[in-house]
């Protein structure tokens, strides 16, 4: 069963499905440029809580389940001061920390609720503040990017500004975590990049003991910037919050932007500032696709 929606009636149509009695587990398709997302909210149906790594493979499988590229679950607040939790599963049904374009996604659900246009998303790695802007994009506090390759982190001690990483076309990394490993590449021209090819390798690289996420970038001028990104546990996506985030980041380290720039993406562009107190800003838009509802049979019960 699948109905359009757009927001601001995310919260109506759960309530509404409900309301309507029919089978299965409700879920709202949302997307922040063209990055997908399953989100599900275990506020009001405990048995997305417990989620195995299995079933969130399933339900992200694009051919047998929903797909997606992440699988969202809201969940109560531990800390009194946010809104809501907000728990991220990979494709491939592992949890990660961080998910830039799924927290515009969940703010902006629980902005809707709220009536309010700043929210507290509290993740596994912390509380992130997002607001909502008068032309309907949001904007999130990533919080403080890590630098040091113990945050990173490395498998060694090295400059993490010059990793002595190469493959191929790619070579002298930048380190950055933005509550996730990055590993930021820069070449005269990202489009000429297999990036298909790379990116697994380098996101198993041993350098990178948690894996990483593989950025691409090439320079349009000191306030723009092309990238295409690799996604640990994903693979290619058409784009990656945390990603643009550690671009923009590592293109400032080196001096080759300025610290407020646009990252173009494949799905279009982000807007990452990264401020004097290291804590990263990113803005951009969010969407919902459609509603449905969860099959039994994709949660192992048949």
């Amino acid at each position: 069963v699948w109905q359009n929606c757009t927001y601001p009636h995310v919260d109506v149509i759960w309530n509404q499905d409900y309301k309507a009695g029919m089978n299965g587990i409700p879920f709202v398709k949302m997307h922040g440029l063209g990055n997908d997302f399953v989100v599900f909210d275990g506020r009001r149906d405990p048995a997305v809580l417990d989620l195995d790594n299995a079933t969130a493979a399933r339900i992200a499988d694009r051919k047998t389940g929903v797909g997606c590229d992440q699988l969202i679950v809201i969940e109560p607040a531990r800390d009194d001061l946010a809104d809501v939790f907000m728990r991220i599963r990979n494709n491939d049904g592992g949890e990660v920390e961080a998910c830039g374009n799924a927290t515009r996604c969940v703010a902006n659900v629980v902005m809707g609720e709220l009536g309010r246009k700043e929210v507290i998303i509290e993740t596994v790695v912390g509380l992130l503040d997002a607001n909502g802007l008068a032309d309907g994009r949001v904007t999130v506090d990533m919080g403080q990017v890590k630098l040091d390759w113990r945050d990173i982190p490395l498998s060694e001690a090295v400059d993490t500004n010059h990793i002595p990483l190469s493959l191929g076309p790619l070579s002298d990394a930048v380190g950055v975590n933005v509550g996730n490993p990055h590993g930021v590449f820069f070449v005269d021209d990202a489009e000429a990049v297999d990036i298909e090819k790379l990116g697994p390798v380098l996101e198993h690289h041993e350098m990178f003991p948690e894996r990483a996420n593989i950025e691409v970038c090439s320079i349009i001028d000191e306030n723009k910037l092309r990238m295409r990104v690799w996604e640990r546990g994903v693979g290619v996506t058409r784009a990656c919050g945390t990603g643009a985030c550690a671009a923009g980041v590592a293109a400032a380290r080196r001096g080759l932007t300025g610290r407020k720039v646009e990252v173009v993406l494949d799905g279009g562009p982000l807007t990452i500032e990264w401020l004097p107190d290291d804590h990263v800003l990113m803005t951009g838009p969010v969407a919902t696709s459609f509603s449905g509802f969860l099959h039994a049979s994709l949660l192992g019960n048949h």
